[in-house]
């Protein structure tokens, strides 16, 4: 078994420290094994897959009720769109593509949650798939990915479900193997 070494802190003078992610529940919720047999259920329904409406230039969104006590959101992508890399403030969650497909790039590596604006990168954390309609997959709650529409002329839609319900997402840049916080989003600004 290989350990991957976790990316390291590049100083960065005067850096707030970021907001913790949210403590694990009392009670336990869905699992990521749950949350994703949810989500490709719930993708699986065209008639409620239709009932989203489709932007051309931008992503749209109508928030379902996930098992639970779960958040879940069912997502059209326009083509040429993507999340940008992001985490999920400490949930696990799930997500599968209902039409189209979709590309997620993501790190294999546990990021700290607080006291860095800056990280250098290992190399061989990067991973690459495409989920195509049909096709989720789940995570833990460490994970930053960003999620694309890679095509040129088609719209993607997908279902995702977090538990807990997101408290907070981090949102980064990234040139290289350098990965930068640059903001850090609260419900109130994607409801």
């Amino acid at each position: 078994m290989s350990v991957t070494t976790p990316a390291m802190p590049v100083p960065a003078p005067g850096t707030a420290t970021l907001p913790a992610a949210a403590p694990a529940p009392a009670a336990a919720g869905p699992s990521p094994a749950e949350l994703l047999d949810f989500v490709r259920a719930t993708a699986a329904d065209a008639d409620l897959v239709a009932t989203l409406p489709l932007d051309p230039g931008n992503r749209t969104w109508v928030q379902l009720v996930g098992p639970g006590g779960s958040e879940a959101w069912l997502i059209g992508w326009p083509p040429g769109t993507g999340t940008g890399w992001h985490d999920h403030g400490g949930s696990q969650g799930a997500f599968a593509t209902a039409a189209g497909t979709l590309r997620e790039d993501s790190l294999a590596v546990r990021l700290p949650t607080e006291g860095w604006r800056t990280l250098e990168l290992e190399n061989g954390v990067d991973r690459c798939r495409a989920l195509s309609t049909g096709e989720g997959r789940a995570f833990g709650r460490h994970h930053v990915h960003q999620v694309l529409n890679e095509s040129g002329a088609e719209h993607a839609v997908s279902v995702h479900a977090y538990y807990p319900p997101l408290p907070l997402m981090r949102r980064y840049s990234r040139t290289g193997p350098l990965l930068r916080l640059e903001e850090v989003e609260r419900p109130e600004d994607w409801q």
